[in-house]
């Protein structure tokens, strides 16, 4: 055995358990104990000198998403907002896309790595399915809003914390209040029990209209299969096309 074959074994069962890239190129102890650091000494008032008055904390940009009054002003709250730890190691921010007042809004877990290296949500063999699945209803990308639970890719496309997606749910909530769509579709698991605060998978939660409240009133909700779930598993199709046709029957509702 070569010097840089247990090398190359290591790297081929990294890749097998879906790690595909480097976010650091120093070791890391994780058992070691954190350093301790000193807080700064401040120096004392001068004499007969009023003491300041204390400063209050920034509060979060999350906390603040309330006061944008579109989508454009969101983006850009959410690019300078650095309360997620996923933004740091990914390539892009996957804000959503899709216009303001779509009938139909489409929320699923997380940006995988198509997505990271196009800034797109929903793009590659599963956004392809999705587009197919939207053609059958009469329905084109462009006319749907699409976005996630989380707007950075988890490395290694793992499931995202629940500190993670709790960091983004105040941008995700008022990004749909300011969609306003007719029927929000979630598309799988994740995305179901982070917006209808279930614990029920989605086999359970597929194909029951559910609703989602807003500032101005309260949203139907259906949830569906994932695209990449039926990719793998293609004998669920059937089901996701009951709930299709349910989506186009609800946006149809009270047309002219």
């Amino acid at each position: 055995m070569t010097e840089r074959e247990p090398l190359f074994a290591a790297l081929e069962w990294q890749l097998e358990a879906g790690v595909d890239e480097v976010v650091g190129f120093e070791p890391v102890d994780r058992f070691a104990p954190p350093p301790v650091s000193k807080a700064p000494v401040s120096p004392p008032p001068a004499p007969g000198a009023a003491p300041s008055p204390a400063r209050p904390a920034a509060a979060p940009a999350a906390q603040d998403t309330a006061a944008d009054g579109d989508l454009d002003a969101l983006r850009e709250r959410l690019l300078a907002f650095d309360g997620c730890a996923l933004k740091k190691t990914a390539t892009s921010t996957v804000f959503g896309e899709g216009p303001a007042g779509a009938g139909l809004m489409i929320v699923g877990e997380a940006p995988g790595a198509d997505e990271d290296r196009q800034g797109r949500p929903f793009v590659g063999p599963s956004g392809r399915l999705l587009e197919r699945m939207l053609a059958a209803i009469g329905l084109a990308r462009e006319e749907v809003y699409i976005a996630n639970t989380v707007y950075w890719r988890p490395p290694g496309n793992r499931t995202p914390s629940a500190e993670e997606v709790e960091a983004c749910r105040p941008f995700v909530d008022r990004q749909i209040a300011l969609v306003a769509p007719k029927v929000l579709m979630l598309a799988g698991g994740a995305a179901a029990k982070t917006l209808l605060g279930t614990t029920e998978g989605i086999m359970r939660l597929r194909g029951r209209w559910q609703a989602f409240a807003t500032p101005d009133g309260p949203v139907d909700v259906m949830p569906t299969f994932h695209p990449a779930f039926l990719l793998r598993s293609p004998a669920r199709k059937r089901e996701a096309w009951r709930d299709l046709l349910a989506v186009k029957a609800r946006l149809e509702a009270g047309r002219p």
